[in-house]
């Protein structure tokens, strides 16, 4: 999730509201948001969805490493070499599964993720 406060800040700006603004409209305190966006702390699960509402934004961008650039097959690079490596046979099977997850159930899971990989 290190990638989530530069996802905020940008998206913030792209959309012209000034940090106090989302504060007001997550219900937020303005130096939390600056935190977030500043790395020095991470949000839990639901204000990453509370968040992700007031900025009419799908959580998982949030979330994600990078901004997405698309390749011109249509398929971000990033997602191709991710099937090279998995092998498409498990990509199918994870993307079916995800595909079933509501938006806080995928946090969930990206999060049990993240601790089991980081906080052995």
């Amino acid at each position: 999730m290190s990638h989530f406060g530069k996802n905020l800040k940008r998206v913030r700006e792209d959309r012209n509201i000034s940090q106090r603004e989302l504060a007001l409209k997550a219900r937020l305190g303005t130096s939390t948001i600056e935190k977030y966006e500043n790395n020095e702390q991470i949000p839990d699960t639901q204000t990453i969805l509370k968040l992700s509402t007031v900025l009419d934004i799908p959580a998982s961008e949030l979330l994600e490493r990078e901004e997405v650039n698309h390749h011109p097959s249509g398929i971000d690079a990033e997602i191709e070499q991710l099937i090279k490596e998995i092998g498409s046979k498990r990509t199918k099977l994870i993307l079916r599964k995800a595909k079933e997850f509501s938006e806080e159930d995928f946090l969930r899971v990206m999060q049990m993720l993240y601790e089991v990989k980081y906080e052995k």
